[in-house]
């Protein structure tokens, strides 16, 4: 389905500019002048932004389709990345960003809005999955091809290229998408914002928490500690620690895959969520109890939170399950909204988490196993809320 492909190729530019500081972190700190704190808060400037217009996109969606929702925002991304690519202060990159964010906002709920429309309710899961993991792609690009090109071109002509790629994109999008036909009874689409209504759905409550940690967290990780830490805990070179990140990252391609048929070979949704947590959880307690544990553990840990950790698309089925057609835009984003926001205040608390810690006397190892734990902690809170949830079985 060409449309489906272009959207995907459009998301996996997203998850590119949601994981690329990772690897070029330590040298981005350097030119533009970045303690952790300022990582984390121009890293956070793509998520608060990507998730504050979240409504607005569901609203978009539901009224006018996705070509022209997501076609149009991605010419801010295209600007935000040739911003970036000549930022020397904490400020413009920050703006960069937060640019990047807006035009990156739409694209994956544009594909969800195609396939909610035009697949059954019990697939969701199935091809949602799939897009986060053919979209995870641009997290691989994001470590060791990025590592490689920022050695051999520097980063800000690697961003150049991107940006170039992302107007590829958008002028793609424009071309080629194709929305479904419109609903012949809009009802609570024709609404004002149809969010009332959203929330009044009582069985998406519990599922707002952990919405706001799971995936939040291995953004955070992917996004932002893993570089730093085998940069400052064992001491790699870019490429060496491109390589390690791509540990994670192929973990997250597979599991993100392998999430897909779950619910349907299990018959729950609930579950399969509980599953993976925990399983996330033990990986970040395993690099909180051994921050200074062997490279291959480390990426072997890492792998575990980013590959257990990938619930994303199966959360999202979940949610949709309790969506009727006209509301489908603007619940799903408000999901997404959740999903993405959490990352959008993880972030730069985890920055000044770290900087405090160390402002403290504890070494960098001990701060990046202190700050594992509390994902770890936080995330089995939100867990624990999770677990009153209603389950919503395929079928």
């Amino acid at each position: 389905m060409p449309t489906l492909v272009v959207l995907v190729f459009g998301y996996l530019l997203s998850q590119f500019y949601r994981s690329f500081l990772a690897v070029i972190a330590p040298e981005l700190a350097l030119d533009v002048g970045l303690d952790g704190r300022g990582l984390g808060l121009v890293s956070a400037a793509f998520f608060g932004a990507f998730a504050a217009v979240q409504l607005p996109v569901g609203v978009a969606l539901d009224r006018f389709g996705a070509r022209r929702t997501v076609a149009l925002p991605m010419l801010s991304a295209v600007v935000g990345a040739v911003l970036f690519s000549q930022a020397h202060a904490p400020a413009t990159s920050i703006a960069a960003m937060v640019l990047i964010g807006l035009g990156c906002s739409p694209i994956y709920m544009g594909a969800l809005w195609v396939i909610g429309r035009t697949t059954s309710p019990a697939r969701f899961a199935l091809w949602s999955s799939a897009i986060v993991g053919v979209g995870s792609l641009g997290n691989l690009a994001g470590s060791t091809p990025l590592a490689a090109a920022a050695a051999a071109w520097g980063w800000r002509a690697t961003m150049l290229g991107i940006a170039g790629a992302t107007l590829l994109s958008a002028l793609a999008v424009a071309v080629v998408v194709r929305d479904p036909p419109p609903l012949a009874t809009r009802g609570d689409a024709d609404a004002p914002t149809g969010i009332g209504a959203v929330l009044a759905i009582r069985e998406l409550w519990p599922l707002f928490p952990i919405a706001l940690l799971s995936y939040p967290i291995v953004l955070a990780v992917r996004g932002l500690w893993i570089g730093p830490y085998f940069a400052q805990v064992h001491g790699l070179a870019p490429v060496e620690r491109g390589t390690a990140v791509s540990v994670m990252v192929v973990a997250m391609i597979a599991g993100a895959f392998a999430y897909g048929p779950l619910d349907r070979w299990f018959g729950t949704r609930k579950w399969v969520v509980v599953g993976g947590t925990l399983a996330t959880i033990a990986g970040l307690a395993a690099l909180a109890l051994a921050p200074r544990m062997p490279v291959v553990a480390a990426s072997l840990a890492f792998g575990v939170v980013g590959g257990f950790g990938l619930t994303y698309g199966v959360l999202m089925a979940h949610a949709r399950a309790f969506l009727p057609p006209a509301l489908l835009g603007r619940g799903l984003t408000l999901m997404n909204m959740a999903l993405v926001g959490g990352a959008a205040l993880i972030q730069p608390a985890s920055g000044l988490f770290v900087d405090r810690l160390t402002a403290g006397g504890l070494s960098i190892a001990e701060a990046h196993g202190a700050l594992y734990g509390a994902f770890a902690l936080a995330l089995g809170a939100a867990l624990a809320v999770y677990l009153g949830s209603r389950d919503a079985r395929p079928g």
